[in-house]
């Protein structure tokens, strides 16, 4: 086994969540493509840059696409959740430190001078119009 793939434990989990083959060509096997996938996920790498043992990247990435837009990839994971939850293999406690989660300098969406939003080389946009009184 490759480092990023499936093991068969974690195969067995999924292989009944997996869509079945249409009539067609031949089918590339779902448990490489799916490894595939997780490669590229986990790597960041391209899909051109797929290795050859995970089949085309081509048929890689198409199973990918559907399996994102029809919600196969979420319902899988939904179910397996559930699964394991139900056997008490998860542990639901999650604490977060906020000096590890830090935001961007640009993610307070305040104004510099005058109340103004929309700042350009050119203009500047009040964020309202003035109320005569």
């Amino acid at each position: 086994m490759q480092r990023y793939e499936l093991t068969d434990q974690e195969w067995d989990l999924l292989a009944p969540l997996v869509p079945s083959a249409v009539a067609g060509r031949p089918r590339v096997d779902d448990r490489r493509v799916i490894n595939g996938m997780l490669y590229k996920i986990r790597t960041g790498i391209p899909w051109r840059d797929l290795p050859d043992r995970y089949g085309p990247w081509q048929t890689v990435y198409t199973r990918f696409r559907r399996y994102a837009l029809r919600g196969v990839l979420t319902q899988a994971l939904q179910q397996i959740q559930a699964q394991v939850d139900a056997a008490g293999d998860i542990d639901w406690l999650v604490q977060i430190d906020s000096t590890i989660v830090r935001a961007h300098q640009h993610a307070a969406a305040t104004s510099r001078k005058g109340g103004c939003v929309g700042r350009t080389n050119r203009t500047m946009r009040p964020l309202a119009d003035p109320v005569e009184v």
